[in-house]
């Protein structure tokens, strides 16, 4: 049986924390799924009731809160099988990738996974999903082959490339404005163990290497993902005493060849001695974690995220600016793009924006009640880089739901506005990064 809590009982509140602290929430009702038996009684529960419906199962995706709604905990339905055999995985709503990675890795496979283990695989892949695997596989999204959901009239309905495939193409990418999945299916891949990891450099080597990543990323091979970033060291055992706290530039390598040493030399020669050499051959697991570092705790920050074809130097400067000895960001991060990502196949669903070449990602965590300096900080940064910016977004990195329509090409964005009028022409599925429903021609005309 599904709990069903109301505003003041216990457990209520528990049910409510997402990853981002900025905002809270204040549903009508919270009820926690015990089976995916439960997620259409809720569907048709919150229909009935004239109630919005929210959809959380670790929170990291939530960027709207859920006053007045009925929110769906879908956290304790964490099933994850793989199929060897087909190179397939089937996870419940509620799975985890540090789960995924685990079990797959058991058969020598791993999937496009997310790079922080405690993210949701759904709502990851729901949003396009970009792994440290992409540029070799390309978008975690194009890699789903069957998805079971609930959609807005309360219909347990499956969908893959021949059953519902106007659905099954907005799920692969188009966000979770389209149902409510139950079940998801996607590809696994051959990979075994990788080289890769977190080394750490002298800040003041920032400029020097960024300009040289620039110059590199347009030889790194497929087999290699990569970013670089402006960091400050989290207060963690995995780092010695001596750094924590302190800002240093990192660059972060994935590599499924076996020449991964030589292929960043180049770019390492530009960085000098490193503070700490972290590089190494791992399985799958233990190299996601490595190159990622510790998951970030849950708390109040502010995100930014801008998509580049080119960089020009005035980019490069507000990135060291933004992540100085001083800048109270958690850190600012370049990142490579392209490779397998910017050859989508024939079926490819509308996930990013296939032609960038980077992007840049800024996180400052609100520590104190005044925001001033993250806030100050971050919006210089925007306003140095918006002007050189596409203009484009990447929906699992987008926190402002004012600038969902920017995740996607306007070709794609139309065609989601016609998929979610056949699916729910009401709009019921509005929470968060929501796609409206496109007009009626017919009642328009």
């Amino acid at each position: 049986m599904p709990t069903l809590l109301r505003p003041g009982e216990p457990g209520y509140a528990e049910h409510l924390l997402g990853w981002n602290r900025t905002f809270e929430s204040h549903p009508a009702f919270v009820v926690a799924a015990a089976t995916t038996a439960d997620i259409p009684v809720a569907v048709r529960a919150a229909r009935e009731h004239d109630l919005p419906l929210a959809v959380q199962a670790t929170g990291h995706g939530a960027v709207t809160p859920a006053d007045g709604a009925l929110l769906l905990k879908t956290t304790a339905l964490t099933g994850v099988e793989i199929d060897p055999s087909r190179r397939i995985a089937r996870v419940g709503p509620g799975a985890v990738w540090a789960d995924v990675n685990r079990a797959a890795a058991r058969h020598g496979l791993a999937g496009l996974a997310g790079r922080c283990g405690t993210v949701g695989v759904t709502g990851y892949m729901l949003g396009g999903g970009q792994s440290w695997l992409s540029r070799t596989y390309g978008f975690a999204a194009d890699s789903v082959v069957r998805a079971e959901l609930v959609t807005a009239d309360g219909r347990e309905v499956t969908a893959t490339a021949r059953q519902h495939p106007d659905l099954f193409w907005a799920l692969r990418g188009g966000g979770g404005t389209f149902g409510v999945v139950t079940s998801l299916e996607f590809r696994l891949y051959p990979v075994a163990r990788v080289y890769g990891g977190m080394s750490l450099f002298p800040l003041e080597r920032a400029f020097d290497v960024l300009s040289a990543y620039r110059d590199w990323a347009a030889r790194e091979p497929e087999a290699m993902n990569t970013a670089v970033l402006l960091i400050r060291v989290p207060p963690s055992p995995l780092y010695p005493e001596k750094l924590r706290g302190k800002r240093v530039l990192a660059i972060r390598a994935f590599h499924g060849g076996d020449d991964g040493p030589h292929v960043l030399a180049p770019l390492l020669a530009a960085a000098g001695p490193p503070l700490l050499d972290a590089y190494g051959m791992r399985s799958f697991p233990d190299a996601s974690e490595a190159t990622n570092g510790p998951d970030a705790p849950p708390m109040p920050n502010r995100q930014e995220v801008e998509l580049f074809r080119d960089l020009p130097d005035d980019v490069l400067d507000a990135i060291v600016e933004a992540g100085a000895a001083d800048s109270p960001l958690a850190f600012v991060e370049l990142r490579h793009w392209g490779g397998a990502m910017a050859r989508p196949g024939p079926d490819a669903g509308p996930a990013g924006h296939r032609d960038v070449s980077f992007s840049v990602m800024a996180v400052g965590a609100y520590l104190t009640p005044d925001h001033t300096f993250v806030d100050t900080t971050l919006d210089k940064l925007v306003a140095r880089l918006r002007p050189h910016a596409t203009g484009g977004s990447f929906l699992n990195l987008l926190t402002d739901p004012t600038r969902t329509r920017t995740a996607f090409t306007a070709a794609n964005y139309a065609r989601l506005t016609e998929v979610k009028r056949a699916w729910d022409p009401a709009n019921f599925f509005c929470s968060g990064h929501d796609i409206p429903s496109a007009p009626d021609r017919e009642a328009t005309s």
